[in-house]
């Protein structure tokens, strides 16, 4: 009983309703299309969809993608130190909450699993869609395996050391 509303507590934390997203009309939704078209184009034209980018980064041959995540980060960083600084809310007036996580080591052995698929197969989440948006077909396979292995994740989540 308690280890079951620990899972109620932990899925509720997860799970993010907007209600002012709830009450809008469908074409609202045109400025994520529209957001996430323009960040296809920057991955594009900077190269991160690039399966020889993404070699050359695993194989020590060349900054470029390294200059491009270390940005990222960086970016991130300010981004996360201006929301705590000056207390900025959500475009709908929310307040933003940045919770600690905790650390386990199912998040070494997840990250070592990832950064492997990721050099294996020259795509990671976030360039899959520009990529087969670009044509290259092939990393709908790539695509496929991450959704089949969110999947997996899932079913046995519950049955993984913490």
């Amino acid at each position: 009983m308690i280890k079951e509303k620990e899972q109620d507590i932990h899925y509720q934390e997860a799970v993010c309703v907007n209600q002012n997203d709830v009450r809008q009309k469908w074409y609202h939704n045109l400025k994520y299309l529209t957001a996430g078209v323009i960040f296809g184009i920057v991955f594009v034209k900077a190269e991160v969809i690039s399966w020889f980018r993404i070699q050359e980064m695993f194989r020590l041959q060349s900054f470029h993608m390294y200059g491009i995540i270390g940005s990222a980060v960086l970016v991130g960083v300010i981004s996360v130190w201006l929301i705590k600084k000056f207390n900025i809310k959500t475009i709908y007036g929310e307040p933003i909450t940045l919770t600690p996580k905790k650390f386990n080591k199912g998040q070494i052995y997840g990250g070592l699993i990832f950064g492997f698929g990721w050099a294996i197969t020259g795509a990671c989440p976030g360039p899959l869609f520009a990529q087969i948006g670009t044509g290259a077909l092939a990393v709908s396979v790539t695509l496929l395996s991450a959704v089949a292995g969110t999947w997996v994740y899932g079913y046995f989540r519950d049955k993984l050391p913490h």
